[in-house]
């Protein structure tokens, strides 16, 4: 996501991360459409060219706003056949390994979307396909309608995770485990709260998403403040522990036995360096029990980091 306009602008700059992740091992590599109006899939494309595709599971995913057409985004037929076609051209590849619905989409039955993306397989342009970001119960619904009408079923599940997110501990990572489900985590820096920056006193709290979603980071919001303060303990218990708080964080989150992966999101060449080698950290269970008494299981500080609102609860007339 941090590549193009969004975080890094400069191309030769994302490739070489993209490179450097490569050499080290990472063999998986996750966009979107709509990550900067497709820039970030151009700039994956550019970094796979030249041999590099065949070793990598490439992932992209549709759903956002590409336009100002109101066509133009959603969970339809029309648009995802249209919208493939436009991936796979920024990709400069012949298939997608996996595509995902990067949202649940409640004005759009499932198996409309389950029925097109299956026709996407069966055409060879697609090998697998995912969900992100989905509520618990429309897991279970997806893979209830891909049984009862001979669709593809989602393999995996994108949700977003971290020790200040935890909340689908308590539904996403059983129901993802029940059906055989990989679970690919993103944020698991929690946007960057957990990389070490974030510390009560710190001359510098601000973030490059923060005008993006400044509910997610301003301090004047009593979550954010109640963040800040699990950060920093964080922080304090990551040093007593001699490791780095960004290794804790996602060792933390590869523990789980429901996580298959974990997506990083660098825009610097130190932001990577900084992540890799996380796989190897062993996290004990004394060091996990001190982690569940500054965020306890099951528990999101901020609920906007969810990723997800309920559409019931987000209009009067909904609900009254």
């Amino acid at each position: 996501m941090m590549f193009g306009a969004w975080g890094e602008p400069d191309h030769d700059t994302c490739i070489r991360i993209i490179h450097r992740a490569l050499d080290a091992g990472i063999n998986f590599i996750d966009t979107a459409d709509v990550y900067s109006r497709g820039e970030s899939e151009e700039i994956v494309g550019k970094a796979l060219a030249g041999g590099r595709r065949e070793n990598v599971v490439l992932a992209t995913k549709f759903h956002g706003t590409m336009g100002d057409d109101p066509n133009e985004a959603g969970n339809s037929r029309r648009w995802i056949m249209r919208e493939v076609e436009a991936s796979l051209k920024r990709l400069k590849t012949d298939w997608i390994d996996l595509y995902q619905v990067h949202r649940w989409d409640p004005w759009t039955d499932h198996d409309e979307t389950l029925g097109a993306l299956s026709d996407l397989v069966a055409q060879g342009k697609v090998r697998y396909i995912g969900s992100s970001t989905y509520p618990a119960p429309q897991i279970v619904k997806a893979q209830w309608v891909a049984r009862d009408r001979g669709h593809q079923r989602f393999v995996c599940e994108q949700p977003p995770y971290s020790i200040l997110v935890r909340g689908i501990e308590a539904d996403v990572l059983p129901t993802c485990l029940e059906f055989g489900m990989g679970s690919i985590v993103w944020s698991p820096l929690a946007g960057g709260w957990l990389s070490g920056r974030w510390r009560k006193g710190a001359d510098d709290l601000t973030s490059r998403r923060a005008a993006m979603i400044p509910q997610r980071y301003d301090l004047s919001i009593p979550a954010n403040q109640e963040k800040l303060e699990a950060a920093d303990a964080l922080a304090r218990l990551a040093d007593e522990s001699g490791i780095s708080l960004v290794h804790m964080a996602l060792a933390f989150v590869l523990r789980h036995p429901a996580v298959t992966a974990a997506i990083i999101g660098p825009r610097t060449m130190d932001q990577l360096e900084s992540q890799l080698g996380a796989e190897d950290v062993e996290l004990d269970s004394a060091l996990l029990d001190r982690i569940d008494e500054i965020v306890a299981p099951g528990a999101t500080i901020n609920p906007t980091d969810a990723g997800w609102s309920n559409p019931a609860l987000a209009a009067t007339a909904r609900r009254r």
